[in-house]
């Protein structure tokens, strides 16, 4: 009685295992570390949308359907974002963080995972009320590039600008939401002086390496549909890439409780996920 759904499970393993196999050859995208529930969902969805039967015949029209590839890579990315997510994260960097960050000569931003751009922007304009973005640089990137593309735009839906706004005086903003952008009536166009020391740029937390040193790392949300042991590699990446005294910052479900990261870093808002490197 147990055997079918255990050999039916099996199979369906052997199956992924072989899609993110084929994915990984052909476009050298990593997803055999993802949390796998994760991927599953995903998979299963693009079935569903194009009434495909197994995921061996998603194999199939990966190797072999011109397109179906980026199509299913865009499934993959994780794209789920707004302006001030957790607000009170916002809030904590500017009381916690910025006064550190004031006596550095350059500030150097990493964002990882930033998807189409919300909480860089978000940054940015927490960055210019701080009197800092003249001497900041933030590094927004993101495995997907097509993405990228709409973060670079700077052009968000109009109907969510309310939502955005609230989030924005929770965080303690300094101003009317509204000074930062200009609408017509379907886009929140933000002002091209937020994008002026933003470098947006491909990276995959999975295979790439550090590129800079940074005193802020950003990585909210990512890290949650990785694998243990995904999880533990890139918080080296950013251990290595974090200046001394630099700040790493999760999201509410994420967390550095792995033995070896631990002693590197000291809780400055548990909470909210900020952390500084005293090694």
């Amino acid at each position: 009685m147990d055997r079918f759904p255990l050999q039916q499970k099996m199979q369906t393993d052997l199956e992924i295992d072989l899609l993110l196999e084929a994915i990984y050859r052909l476009s050298g995208f990593d997803f055999r570390q993802y949390n796998r529930s994760s991927i599953s969902r995903r998979i299963n969805n693009r079935m569903r949308m194009d009434n495909i039967p197994t995921i061996s015949h998603v194999l199939e029209k990966v190797i072999h359907e011109n397109g179906f590839l980026e199509q299913l890579l865009n499934d993959f990315s994780i794209n789920v974002t707004e302006m001030f997510r957790n607000p009170s994260f916002f809030n904590a960097f500017r009381q916690e963080a910025v006064p550190y960050l004031r006596d550095y000569p350059e500030i150097r931003i990493w964002h990882a995972g930033c998807a189409t751009g919300e909480e860089v922007f978000s940054m940015a304009i927490l960055l210019q009320e701080e009197g800092l973005m003249d001497k900041a640089v933030i590094y927004a990137t993101d495995m997907n590039e097509q993405v990228l593309e709409k973060a670079k735009k700077g052009v968000f839906p109009i109907n969510k600008m309310q939502a955005y706004t609230k989030n924005y005086m929770l965080a303690g903003g300094h101003h009317a939401f509204s000074e930062y952008y200009k609408t017509d009536y379907q886009y929140a166009y933000f002002h091209p002086s937020l994008l002026k020391n933003i470098i947006f740029a491909q990276h995959n937390l999975v295979t790439d390496q550090s590129f800079n040193e940074f005193h802020v790392v950003m990585c909210r949300n990512v890290l949650i549909y990785f694998s243990s042991e995904l999880q533990n590699k890139v918080h080296y990446l950013f251990s290595e890439s974090l200046s001394n005294n630099g700040f790493l910052c999760l999201g509410d479900k994420e967390t550095i409780r792995f033995d070896d990261i631990i002693p590197k870093y000291k809780e400055i808002v548990g909470d909210e996920k900020i952390y500084q490197k005293i090694e």
